[in-house]
């Protein structure tokens, strides 16, 4: 019954008018591997007079939110409660949209960190387009809870970067007391395509003294599997056409590339150097498709303006460098130099402990910014966390932003979010409250509750 602990423990279910927003879809109804997310049980709340980033850029002082029906509908001044709503007083919090990761590997790297759960790489072939990460999802990763109580609502769940094409990545909601990953499934989210350039793909296989071993192996392996895959869609699009005959024999890996070539699965590539960055801004122009962000990127501050032409996004750390000769000439102004330079920046963690404390992460790139000279403001950073990353992930039109009718995943910090005194006192998804801070929540998932000891014969 350890299971039935917890979904009592993390349900806050709420009581009265309560409402779904959504509902999972019937299992008869659904395709494969779609999403079973449902919100849960929420009553209308109303914030009253915190200091509000509305994740647009803006910093609204003495300001109100009000949350119905699982989305905002709005945000102002001397905002009306609805009958039965929930008041929170928000005098002196501060109150943003949901922090977003980009880059994570919970579930797919869970803890207990040890090999018997390393599931994140299919070390086995430069090309593992055909391999989804969200198959490898341990949805009790007891790191899901650590990242809500960090304001987490959203992350994006990547492959390794051991090849040059790691598989699909999904977006989740950090439902806690899941069974499964489809419950976690954030909703008609897009899947991504995790690739990597530089060293890891070489050295993984050059050590086996297979391709690729070099950077011009790297690139050969991108261009040749996207030859390969704009003749499978050729000859898929040629039997639709004419419907004669039999249609090409089914290729996962051909199918994955195919959905970037024709924009349904949005591309996130694990590239540190600005000329490699360059060398895949010009394979997507070769093969036709679109660069949804570089992820890590610590020369992204070299080629800001190219990355604003092009429109991709960078996820990067604050200050995270040298660990590799890729990874040596970064600057601590690289997040603020890509936003000063018209591009989207993004703060993303690659870590099971820097996603408990992105914001953070956001506060010490601002302050490497300032003193650089740049005039950007607290709310402008906090773009960093929410409205850019759901832009990455192509889920902007629902959640990262205070707007009226996006998800109302709300986070109520102490105090100044852009602050290491800070901490989130409630956290928001859909409306409904999933962590009170100081509320008894010692436990995220069954697996911590542990195992009770009985002699032999007891």
């Amino acid at each position: 019954m350890r299971f039935l602990f917890v979904v009592t423990i993390f349900g806050l279910l709420a009581s009265g008018c309560a409402t779904l927003a959504e509902e999972a879809p019937d299992a008869a109804e659904r395709t494969p591997y779609a999403s079973t997310y449902a919100p849960r049980a929420s009553t209308p709340t109303l914030i009253r007079g915190a200091t509000v980033f509305d994740g647009l850029g803006a910093e609204l002082a003495t300001a109100d939110v009000l949350m119905r029906d699982g989305r905002i509908a709005a945000v102002g001044s001397a905002l009306a409660a609805p009958e039965g709503a929930t008041v929170i007083d928000g005098a002196g919090k501060f109150v943003t949209p949901g922090i977003i990761d980009v880059h994570s590997h919970l579930g797919v790297y869970p803890s207990p960190g040890i090999d018997a759960t390393a599931d994140g790489n299919e070390a086995t072939d430069p090309n593992t387009a055909e391999v989804w990460a969200e198959h490898s999802v341990w949805p009790q990763d007891p790191g899901f809870g650590r990242a809500v109580a960090g304001g987490i609502t959203t992350l994006h769940i990547l492959p390794g970067s051991a090849n040059l094409f790691g598989g699909r990545g999904v977006t989740l909601r950090p439902v806690l007391g899941a069974r499964t990953v489809q419950e976690m499934k954030f909703p008609d989210a897009p899947q991504s395509l995790k690739m990597a350039c530089g060293e890891n793909p070489a050295r993984v296989y050059g050590e086996r003294h297979s391709a690729p071993s070099t950077g011009m192996g790297v690139v050969a392996g991108y261009r040749a599997a996207f030859a390969r895959a704009q003749e499978y869609r050729r000859k898929l699009e040629k039997y639709e056409e004419s419907g004669e005959g039999d249609p090409p024999e089914r290729d996962l890996e051909l199918e994955t590339l195919v959905g970037v070539l024709n924009g349904d699965i949005r591309l996130q590539w694990h590239c540190y150097r600005a000329d490699e960055m360059a060398n895949a801004i010009e394979i997507s122009h070769e093969f036709g498709f679109r660069i949804a962000s570089f992820h890590h990127a610590v020369e992204s501050y070299k080629i800001a303006d190219l990355l604003a032409r092009e429109e991709i996004c960078s996820a990067m750390w604050a200050d995270w460098w040298g660990f590799k000769i890729e990874a040596y000439d970064a600057i601590r102004e690289n997040i603020p130099f890509v936003h000063a330079g018209g591009a989207c920046a993004i703060v993303h963690s690659d870590s099971e402990v820097g996603i408990q404390r992105l914001n953070q992460e956001a506060a010490k790139a601002l302050a490497d910014g300032r003193r650089a000279g740049l005039s950007i403001t607290r709310a402008e950073a906090w773009t960093w966390l929410s409205r850019n990353p759901a832009r990455a992930l192509g889920i902007a039109e629902e959640t990262g932003t205070l707007e009226a009718g996006r998800r109302a995943d709300v986070v109520i910090w102490s105090a100044d979010p852009l602050s290491s005194y800070a901490v989130a006192e409630q956290v928001f998804m859909d409306g409904a409250v999933i962590y009170r801070r100081g509320e008894g929540q010692e436990y995220f998932s069954d697996f911590e509750l542990g195992q009770t000891y009985r002699e032999r014969g007891q």
